[in-house]
């Protein structure tokens, strides 16, 4: 582990402060308090849960996904993509299931919740492929200039890029085609949830003060996106990497990989419920952010997206800057990761609780569409560079 060698220390002491968050902080968010010492636990609640406890729980995460990789033939990106989509997936879920108590005593605050809801799960796909199309194109130009970069300009602490050449260990054609694959699958994926909405979800019976449009991911197409979601994940579950190179992986990541299957899970299982403490407590600071500034839902809802998503950020940007074979892995999770968290959408739209106003739903889907795209064109610019090797 990065902090502390044992990893069942570490993952109970990140329970701990997901407890602290949700059993004391959260009472510094009522309305009984001032303003300034509800801002001031808002900003703690989201630092902390975001920069200690998320970011804690994918340590424990990137670090078991090649064990279990090796052990169960899984691909390391879908198991990947289960632990990192996880926190994000698991701040809308917890933003739905508090807008399905709302319903029946306060319905303009239950569609806000929803909206935070929805704002959180996509707004999270945004910024890793966003991210990931920056990864991958700072490698190819690492590549094409054959020269070491800094990932990000001026920024040495951000880590530094090598030509492909120069990894230990390079990712497979095999996998460069599944993440080409699973990424456009989910461009066909995400597509069909946003004109779902705009064709079968508009809502009629509007909150009072809501002004423009509203639309709904409906039950139905919830249903049929979670079975398509499945189906993808399941068509690619399959490990892509060589074996020589499943060794010498598991050999680096020592720690988990002397320990037993049942004690990987134990973590993972502690990591999880760590998660979903943290996200209620965090859902509810951003809600708390919005209402004291009148900041709109979806934008406090994006910045959850950007929390959630920290776990994939972090494992394409350490895949990228390590050159140990492992950014295979990453370009296929990150398609993966976002295809859970559609699958999470989904979960929502079946619970009944996820919307989006009309403006916030167009530029949301443009922009993850084209982002989707871009980043299929570096991967394929990435196996052209294979290729022409």
């Amino acid at each position: 582990m990065k902090f502390f060698k044992n990893g069942i220390v570490y993952a109970l002491i990140l329970l701990v402060a997901a407890f602290v968050l949700r059993f004391f902080m959260m009472d510094f968010l009522n309305q009984n308090y001032s303003v300034w010492l509800r801002l001031l636990a808002v900003l703690i609640i989201i630092g902390f849960g975001a920069f200690f406890v998320l970011r804690g729980c994918a340590d424990i995460i990137e670090e078991t996904t090649g064990v279990l990789s090796e052990r169960t033939k899984l691909a390391g990106g879908l198991l990947q993509s289960f632990g990192t989509a996880f926190p994000d997936m698991v701040l809308g879920i917890m933003a739905a299931l508090i807008s399905l108590r709302l319903r029946s005593t306060d319905y303009a605050l239950a569609i806000n919740y929803a909206i935070i809801a929805a704002a959180t799960t996509f707004g999270s796909n945004f910024f890793n492929i966003a991210y990931s199309t920056w990864c991958i194109w700072r490698q190819n130009l690492a590549n094409l200039k054959n020269k070491s970069l800094f990932m990000i300009p001026f920024l040495k602490k951000a880590g530094i890029v090598k030509p492909i050449k120069e990894h230990l260990r390079k990712p497979s054609l095999a996998e460069l085609n599944t993440s080409i694959d699973v990424s456009t699958a989910l461009t066909v994926l995400t597509a069909m949830v946003a004109l779902s909405m705009v064709i079968f979800g508009q809502v009629k019976n509007m909150p009072v003060g809501f002004v423009g449009d509203l639309y709904q991911l409906i039950r139905p197409i919830g249903m049929v996106i979670f079975a398509l979601g499945v189906l993808i994940l399941y068509h690619f579950r399959k490990t892509q990497r060589p074996e020589s190179m499943v060794e010498e992986i598991i050999e680096e990541e020592k720690y988990f990989s002397k320990k037993s299957n049942l004690f990987i899970w134990l973590a993972l299982i502690i990591s999880g419920i760590t998660i979903l403490l943290a996200a209620e407590t965090m859902v509810h600071a951003i809600e708390t952010l919005s209402s004291i500034t009148s900041i709109p839902y979806v934008l406090t809802g994006v910045l959850a997206g950007i929390i959630g998503c920290l776990g994939e950020i972090m494992v394409i940007h350490n895949f990228s800057v390590n050159p140990n074979g492992r950014i295979g892995d990453a370009v296929v999770g990150v398609a993966m990761d976002n295809i859970v968290t559609i699958m999470g959408a989904a979960i929502v739209a079946i619970l009944g609780g996820i919307f989006l106003g009309g403006n916030s739903l167009i530029l949301i889907f443009v922009i993850i569409l084209t982002f989707n795209t871009i980043l299929i064109w570096q991967i394929s610019n990435l196996k052209n560079y294979f290729l022409q090797k």
